[in-house]
């Protein structure tokens, strides 16, 4: 869902003239297309052609891009002047009702009200924060919208300049918030556990006789949010991310790590315990320090396509898959184009990627999210032409336990591992090899000499062969093709590897 129709949605879900308090995200997203993208920075292709400093025209570029800076400096700084206008309104907002739910707080605990009012005093306070905070999220989407569009990079200062707003942030808000909740909680805890002087047994504490108590979930604050840094500083990188996590409370759900050789991206999936916005200006200025770039989103937690995990896909109705392609001469671009192009058409995800072989690029392992209603015997059938098309095999499996949990690979060993039969080399060394030949090819030919039988022949045969012929003949064996990079693979991710062989 586009975030203009998300804010529209929730919007409505707060009383009706609370509206014209909302940050307006829609006029701010045509002014950022009126005025700010047609001046972007982001040039096209064919308008940075090189001129020479002769040429008369040759300050086309210069000029295109000092035009369009000069009118950034006029259409920006009008943005933020609309910007610092919807922030203010809402900051004033949130001022003017916090105070007012404040004093009306107070006089109801001084007055010692039922705990139905007080439950209801709670539910606006959160409704208020709630309110702000989606105004806030709008802020930082149009932020990252201005910066796409422009070419310059000014949302996270904006973010670290209105950390000083009361924006959400009432002390005296948050203390009569837990002053209500402490009330309820002293209303309806259990009784206190007690003993009788005709028993030693401890009684069971008297039951409330109310069926929940308190806090209820969606008193409690439960926005998740995805934080994620890049920057050329791994350890550090990972350990300011978690000391703004730490500081502010938040409940660490998940997170993952990738490295790209200097540059690392640190992302952790969070939980909010409250709806102070400090914790973004500290993210801010953290990133700042590590000449990191950040990102966050913030999704709503009755969201139903949001799931707990950062490596998941976020989408419904979908099946994960592994697909693995290899092919012992490489991958050529020419392939890997047509897969893409084909996933793309299937709407199918790519998850992950990873290499499997040392040296050029010849087997990668994806991790796919599939569409449920998928044809998989179409999809087979196109699997099959594209692997035909490339010499390129295509093999897509389930990604479940079954697939992940085998850890054992077995192979045979003549004419699968190794190029060669070793009883035809033995027997060529033993001046026996057309004998030993025959009786190979009379028990694979005729059900009348079974496999035992067969062996003992062939084995008779070899009768007073020096054992040093077996030495020669392991020097020349000859690997499969494919077969030394295949067993590397296999180590790599963790197999373990057996060779079996009813011969020699």
């Amino acid at each position: 869902m586009k975030f203009g129709n998300y804010l529209k949605e929730y919007k409505e879900k707060f009383p009706a003239e609370w509206e014209e308090h909302c940050i307006d995200y829609r006029s701010l997203k045509l002014y950022i297309k009126a005025n700010i993208t047609p001046n972007t920075l982001k040039l096209d292709l064919n308008q940075t052609t090189w001129k020479p400093p002769t040429d008369s025209k040759e300050s086309h570029f210069i000029q295109l891009i000092s035009t369009r800076l000069s009118n950034l400096q006029v259409k920006t700084t009008e943005f933020l002047e609309k910007l610092d206008k919807e922030i203010q309104k809402v900051s004033d907002f949130f001022i003017k009702e916090s105070d007012s739910l404040v004093k009306l707080g107070e006089q109801q605990l001084v007055n010692a009200v039922v705990e139905k009012e007080v439950n209801k005093m709670l539910e606006s306070i959160i409704k208020l924060e709630k309110f702000v905070f989606l105004s806030y999220t709008g802020l930082v989407k149009i932020l990252k919208k201005h910066d796409k569009h422009s070419g310059l990079n000014i949302g996270g200062s904006y973010l670290s300049r209105i950390g000083s707003l009361t924006l959400t942030k009432s002390e005296s808000l948050l203390r009569l918030k837990k002053s209500l909740m402490e009330e309820i909680v002293r209303e309806i805890s259990p009784a206190a556990i007690t003993t009788t002087s005709t028993s030693s047994k401890i009684s069971q504490p008297i039951s409330s006789t109310k069926k929940n108590w308190f806090p209820p979930l969606d008193f409690l604050p439960h926005q998740k949010v995805i934080v994620s840094l890049t920057g050329p500083h791994g350890t550090d990188i990972i350990g300011c991310v978690l000391e703004c996590m730490a500081k502010h409370d938040c409940e660490v759900e998940d997170f993952m790590f990738s490295r790209l050789y200097h540059n690392v991206t640190f992302s952790v999936l969070i939980t909010l315990r409250s709806d102070n916005i400090d914790l973004f200006k500290d993210l801010t200025e953290t990133s700042r320090k590590w000449d990191g770039i950040l990102a966050f989103d913030i999704h709503d937690s009755k969201q139903s396509h949001f799931i707990s995990s950062i490596e998941d896909a976020p989408y419904e109705d979908r099946i994960k898959y592994t697909a693995t392609i290899l092919n012992q001469n490489g991958l050529t671009p020419q392939f890997l184009n047509d897969w893409t192009k084909f996933l793309l058409k299937e709407k199918i995800s790519v998850e992950k990627m990873q290499k499997l072989n040392e040296g050029k690029l010849s087997c990668v392992d994806y991790k796919l999210s599939v569409p449920i209603d998928t044809d998989f015997e179409k999809l087979r059938q196109e699997l099959f032409s594209l692997s035909t098309l490339h010499v390129t095999d295509v093999a897509i499996q389930p990604y479940d336990v079954f697939r992940k949990h085998k850890r054992l690979i077995v192979f045979d060993m003549d004419s699968t591992l190794i190029q060669q039969e070793v009883i035809d080399e033995i027997a060529k060394h033993a001046g026996v090899f057309e004998k030993v030949a025959a009786i190979t090819e009379l028990a694979m030919n005729n059900d009348k000499i079974d496999f035992k039988e067969s062996l003992r022949l062939r084995v008779s045969l070899l009768k007073g062969t020096p054992v040093k012929v077996l030495h020669t003949v392991k020097e020349n064996l000859t690997f499969t093709e494919g077969a030394r990079f295949l067993c590397k693979a296999l180590k790599k991710i963790g197999f373990k590897l057996a060779v079996i062989s009813g011969k020699f």
